[in-house]
């Protein structure tokens, strides 16, 4: 039998191209919070909220996983990786950076979902990279990927809170009034995720960031 060995080659580029092409569409987004029903309806768990609602949107089912609950969905060409770590707030880099490697996901195509204190309650922001801010969670995502070069989805949870009492704000829980409003803001702040992975950075923050 001959082998055509041109032929062989072609075929194992044109694999090599289109894996490089599936790998280039697929998204990790994580959202970050707390694991246990202590901290369920806190604000600093906001970014598991925010998945959630995407998860129950595309039909997802998050499974127990190593260092997280993790669920996937396919939308418009794109696979989407939805993460919540389980390894608490301050610890969130180690979970990013296990799960890039392990779906061998770029960081360009990395999206964090966030609480923000300096944000009006509701209010969306969408940057391509920043500081951690004060927020311990980005803190040590930036120190695992030794980069601030990310992007990050900011949900507003306000400021009301008086001098020295912030970790208690975002651990507290959500008042009556933010609650009902939660459940308009919450499925457009879930609109965000699947625009990354479809429109790109730019154009999604052109259309939510103020929203």
């Amino acid at each position: 039998m001959k082998i055509n060995l041109k032929e062989c080659g072609t075929k194992l580029f044109q694999a090599e191209v289109a894996y490089q092409e599936e790998v280039m569409k697929k998204y990790l987004i994580v959202g970050l919070g707390n694991v246990g029903e202590t901290y369920t309806n806190t604000r600093h768990n906001i970014g598991f909220k925010i998945l959630d609602e995407v998860a129950q949107a595309h039909k997802a089912t998050f499974e127990t996983l190593k260092l997280g609950d993790v669920a996937t969905f396919r939308w418009k060409g794109r696979t989407f990786v939805l993460l919540k770590p389980s390894t608490f707030m301050n610890l969130s880099g180690k979970a990013v950076k296990y799960w890039l490697q392990q779906e061998n996901i770029g960081i360009e195509n990395l999206l964090v979902v966030t609480d923000d204190v300096h944000i009006d309650f509701g209010s969306i922001r969408v940057k391509a990279k920043g500081s951690a801010g004060g927020h311990n969670g980005l803190k040590d995502i930036e120190e695992k990927l030794n980069t601030q070069a990310y992007a990050r989805f900011r949900f507003g949870v306000g400021g009301n809170y008086s001098k020295g009492r912030q970790a208690d704000f975002v651990l507290g829980q959500w008042n009556k009034e933010e609650t009902s409003l939660l459940i308009e803001r919450v499925p457009v702040a879930a609109k965000v995720i699947p625009s990354f992975g479809t429109a790109g950075l730019n154009n999604t923050m052109n259309t939510f960031n103020g929203k």
